[in-house]
């Protein structure tokens, strides 16, 4: 969990976070976050993490509320390969590898630099 911390506070492209919710157990966590990106962005990040389990999504929209995209494991869209990791864009869904908070920076990141 202190990842994520070093990691929103490390990025460039991090404007301000703050913490929505936060949850721990002896074996487990739970951390929402908001986050302002520089060009006015948000990402929401959701995730879970326990021994067993690991639960997350990261949704990444505009300032008006329009999605971008969003990173997920929620156990739908079985027909994909990659099955229950997915991507969302505003018109479809997508297979994608299991993510994480530091690979999704680095993506966002290339996509506010090349604008």
């Amino acid at each position: 969990m202190l990842k994520i911390f070093q990691s929103l506070k490390e990025n460039k492209i991090i404007k301000k976070y703050e913490v929505l919710d936060f949850k721990q157990g002896d074996n487990f966590y739970y951390i929402k976050i908001k986050a302002i990106l520089i060009n006015q962005s948000i990402l929401t990040i959701r995730e879970y993490n326990s021994i067993n389990e690991r639960i997350y999504s990261y949704h990444w929209q505009k300032k008006n509320n329009k999605l971008i995209y969003r990173w997920d494991n929620a156990p739908y869209h079985k027909k994909l390969k990659t099955f229950p990791y997915h991507r969302h864009s505003p018109n479809k869904v997508e297979e994608s590898d299991e993510i994480y908070l530091e690979e999704i920076l680095k993506i966002i990141e290339n996509k506010i630099q090349n604008k």
